[in-house]
């Protein structure tokens, strides 16, 4: 059942908060933060570690009081461990966690929970409700249901597509379910999906196999922009490249300018910024810093990106 306790403090309330909270804050005791993300194995994830280590030296100089501990992981194991040490031997009061996978990352989060930590959950969901006090994420239904619109909207009758999903988590479920129900009743048909787990290499090898198995393919949902980059690379590989259109997510500054610049491979793309971990460090950090009431959900809408608008989503100085 989705909980419909929608946390509707916008970010820049939170930002003046935050700024107005600062004598309170020089004043109170010390607050240990956790937070615990997966490495930067691809672009989307770079993006996000580099918010992330901009956002805790920001608020550390902001706020003397808080110490903020930083652990990334390659695999849900490394996780796990890295959130055991830091309840065991930091002493965190909070956390703010984005799983590598929600299944072996629940457990030792409840545990968290149970010792009475504040918990913020960012993106990928655990497999059970109810544990975190705040969950942050982009908006996966959107997510995917605007992908679906527009493959169902601008794809020709009759038209197959194949889908790369990410990594098995709540929140891929959500992107699949949405996309596959803004198809429903439709003349468009979806040859396969598999995982490729948000990875240009795995993606590419998805790829691969997909055009091998299937003669026409009009369209490709890659669910993510790295997934893209790999995908076009096994298209241009195969030659095919005027047989199909290819739409990621996240905004990736190299994709959207090729929107800019009305690539007909690459027609569209769906927001999903990595930013996100920035809001969701600020509103723990104002769990512990002001009386603001941190709980609920905080989702960040997704957009279409088309050559009319892409040029208000590019950031060339971004590391995404």
């Amino acid at each position: 059942m989705e909980r419909r306790n929608l946390l509707k403090l916008p970010l820049a309330a939170a930002a003046l908060t935050l700024a107005g909270s600062m004598a309170h804050a020089q004043e109170a005791e010390k607050k240990v933060i956790g937070v615990s993300i997966p490495s930067a194995t691809h672009g989307f994830m770079g993006g996000l570690n580099w918010h992330a280590q901009d956002t805790i030296a920001r608020l550390g100089e902001v706020y003397p009081n808080l110490e903020f501990v930083l652990s990334t992981a390659g695999d849900a194991a490394k996780q796990v461990s890295d959130i055991e040490d830091m309840l065991a031997t930091r002493n965190i009061d909070g956390l703010v966690v984005l799983p590598f996978e929600s299944e072996p990352l629940t457990d030792p989060v409840k545990q968290v929970k149970a010792a009475g930590k504040f918990v913020t959950v960012v993106d990928r969901g655990l497999s059970e409700e109810g544990i975190e006090d705040l969950y942050v994420a982009g908006d996966n239904t959107a997510f995917g249901r605007v992908a679906g619109e527009y493959f169902r909207d601008n794809l020709p009758a009759g038209a197959k597509i194949v889908v790369l999903r990410g990594i098995p988590t709540t929140l891929d479920n959500e992107r699949v379910e949405a996309f596959q129900a803004a198809l429903e009743g439709s003349d468009k048909e979806i040859l396969d999906m598999q995982h490729g787990n948000w990875n240009r290499d795995d993606a590419f090898k998805v790829m691969q196999d997909y055009l091998a198995k299937y003669p026409q393919i009009d369209a490709v949902w890659a669910a993510d922009d790295d997934m893209a980059v790999g995908v076009l690379e096994a298209i241009a590989q195969a030659g095919r490249e005027d047989q199909m259109v290819v739409v990621g997510g996240a905004g990736m500054k190299d994709i959207v300018k090729r929107i800019m610049d009305k690539d007909p491979q690459l027609p569209v793309n769906v927001t999903y910024p990595p930013a996100l971990i920035s809001s969701a460090i600020e509103m723990t950090a104002l769990r512990f810093v002001s009386n603001a009431p941190m709980a609920g959900r905080y989702i960040i809408g997704s957009q279409l990106i088309t050559p009319e608008n892409a040029e208000q989503f590019y950031f060339p100085d971004s590391p995404f």
